[in-house]
């Protein structure tokens, strides 16, 4: 059963992201503390729909975001930092920062961790959205039809 996140702060946890020739380590304090930040998760990168329509969409709003507040978007999907940045290269989605869920600590500690073993995916993470002001989550709509395409 789904248990709504609103009212609660996000998880604290680690990214280990790739950047340029080094790691560096992100925090979701340094992501969401003093921000309002839209964030929304996709069950894989280089996925058909994720590819072809949520993820552009957002980086297209990204601009009416702004207006209403919004200092960051971020796309969190249960892979690792060399998938999510080949993927923001291809996609070209220079508004969105893209968040490395590796282990799925954070998608884990919002409740949204699935098994995809079924089809082969291994643990996968629900799509949903959310609007997180200094770190805690005001908004949060989960998609029911989660497909990995």
């Amino acid at each position: 059963m789904f248990a709504s996140q609103e009212g609660k702060a996000v998880p604290q946890v680690t990214f280990h992201t790739r950047q340029g020739d080094r790691w560096v380590d992100v925090t979701t304090d340094e992501l969401f503390n003093n921000k309002t930040v839209v964030v929304f998760s996709l069950p894989g990168a280089f996925t058909p729909t994720c590819s072809s329509s949520h993820l552009p969409r957002y980086n297209e709003l990204s601009g009416v975001f702004a207006q209403h507040g919004v200092d960051s978007i971020l796309c969190v999907s249960v892979n690792d930092t060399f998938v999510m940045n080949a993927w923001k290269a291809e996609q070209r989605a220079e508004n969105i920062t893209f968040i490395p869920d590796s282990n799925g600590e954070f998608t884990r500690g919002m409740e949204m961790l699935v098994e995809k073993a079924d089809l082969g995916f291994g643990p996968r993470l629900w799509r949903y959205s959310m609007l997180v002001r200094n770190g805690v989550v005001e908004k949060l709509r989960k998609c029911l039809l989660n497909r990995t395409s």
